[in-house]
């Protein structure tokens, strides 16, 4: 791997995010389109930037990023730890902010599955006394 050139990998409910970031001037695409373009929602793209703004590198790296799997929410914030982990490589004295404000944590929660005879995953048919 090149010293100018970092990258890593996020992961959220089914979403995959990886990341390749190198210094330059602030441009951030999502499988080849401008972030705003790819997540659709100004919330997801401030969550997914996240990170950046927290350690004031918003507009001084390109960032290039590969997303699959899941939704937008779920690939925004599987973005977000991505970015995370590849501006603790970029410099280690980010990651304790970072961990502070709970970017640096994968969020573990997965669907649960549906069971037999119910509808859901906990949900029950409506209950009949007669």
């Amino acid at each position: 791997m090149e010293q100018n050139n970092f990258g890593a990998t996020g992961r959220r409910k089914e979403a995959v995010a990886r990341v390749q970031m190198t210094p330059g001037k602030g441009a951030f695409t999502v499988n080849e389109l401008p972030i705003l373009d790819y997540l659709q929602r100004e919330m997801l793209v401030s969550l997914a930037q996240g990170p950046l703004v927290l350690t004031e590198m918003l507009g001084r790296l390109d960032i290039v990023c590969h997303a699959s799997g899941g939704g937008k929410a779920g690939q925004a914030d599987a973005i977000r730890l991505a970015v995370s982990r590849a501006l603790t490589l970029l410099n280690p004295d980010l990651r304790k902010p970072l961990h502070a404000k709970g970017m640096m944590t994968r969020d573990p929660r997965q669907v649960e599955r549906k069971k037999y005879g119910r509808p859901k995953a906990r949900k029950r048919f409506q209950y009949s006394k007669r």
